[in-house]
């Protein structure tokens, strides 16, 4: 069972029960669900350790890194250059891939899941505020009113849905909706919006297809005015995160998830954290939790990173 307010404790190893002490971590809601699976995995060989784990957003698991308020801070975008400056140390632990988001009961699902929205119609959706109405994206939507709405928060997801058009989050028009919980579930009760979730908030991890009320926006990547067989993996998790996998689906949106340290505030529990989630056992059932697992080359890449900041350190 995982702890809520696990105090700071000095940590210890031994043979025989692991490591004792404690692991702080918080940040951006598309990684939270991976922590707590890794954690609770890690405390099946170290039962005398206690993760306080909580999600925030990507902007204050960075900021609550670099202040010291936790060990670990998850993040869901790239690193900005005074971040990296502060000594944030980045470790890429997974991907995955924010998805523009509709209410199943839109008056123009069907046109819509056949015809889908170029990248340019999403930037015009999204960052110009261009169409007050379907039909002006179309003629043949409906005559109602578009509602969009983004992120109030710092957060991973929308700076890669804008990143995806050239942009910033503080770019992004629309109504702000704190978390990526509360703007699905936004979504969810609004047949007439549209918005972005990190896969994970539009999925159901049971069935693989998506929640009650939401579904994934499809992007024409060929701008043919169709959504053509090789772009039609949409309604089914499997076959989406084979796309971000294998680089169908455009980066950005697709993105890194990546663990953040301190680079001069490491231990030897923390660096043993995190070798645990990069083998092979524990990047395997990451699709299964609709995640995608980093490849060989790239878990290389990650460890001498570590390795390589262990030598400043120690």
């Amino acid at each position: 069972m995982l702890q809520s307010c696990a105090p700071k404790v000095s940590e210890s190893y031994d043979e025989k029960n692991g490591y004792t002490g404690s692991i702080s971590i918080s940040g951006a809601f598309a990684l939270y669900p991976l922590a707590v699976l890794w954690a609770e995995d890690y405390k099946k060989t170290n039962p005398n350790l206690r993760f306080n784990i909580s999600a925030g957003g990507a902007g204050k698991g960075i900021a609550d890194v670099l202040t010291d308020m936790v060990d670990i801070g998850l993040v869901s975008r790239d690193l900005h250059p005074q971040e990296l400056e502060k000594g944030a140390l980045p470790i890429h632990v997974a991907k995955d891939a924010v998805i523009g988001t509709i209410n199943s009961d839109h008056p123009d699902i069907e046109l819509i899941l056949t015809r889908g929205f170029t990248q340019e119609e999403l930037k015009q959706i999204f960052l110009e505020g261009k169409f007050k109405k379907w039909n002006e994206i179309d003629s043949r939507f409906s005559d109602t009113a578009i509602e969009v709405y983004v992120r109030s928060d710092a957060a991973g997801a929308a700076e890669t849905w804008a990143k995806f058009f050239g942009a910033n989050q503080e770019d992004l028009k629309g109504i702000g909706i704190f978390g990526d919980p509360g703007l699905a579930q936004a979504i969810k009760e609004n047949p007439k919006a549209i918005g972005f979730n990190n896969l994970n908030y539009v999925f159901d991890l049971k069935t693989k297809k998506t929640s009650d009320k939401i579904v994934a926006i499809p992007i024409d990547l060929n701008k043919n005015g169709q959504i053509d067989p090789n772009e039609d993996f949409y309604q089914h998790l499997d076959s989406l995160t084979h796309a971000v996998a294998t680089n169908v689906y455009p980066s950005p949106p697709a993105r890194d998830l990546t663990f953040v340290i301190r680079s001069n505030k490491q231990s030897n529990l923390l660096k043993d954290f995190i070798r645990f989630i990069l083998n092979d056992t524990e990047q395997s059932y990451l699709l299964e939790n609709g995640y995608v697992p980093l490849d060989k080359e790239t878990i290389i890449k990650e460890l001498e990173k570590l390795n390589a900041s262990e030598l400043q350190v120690n």
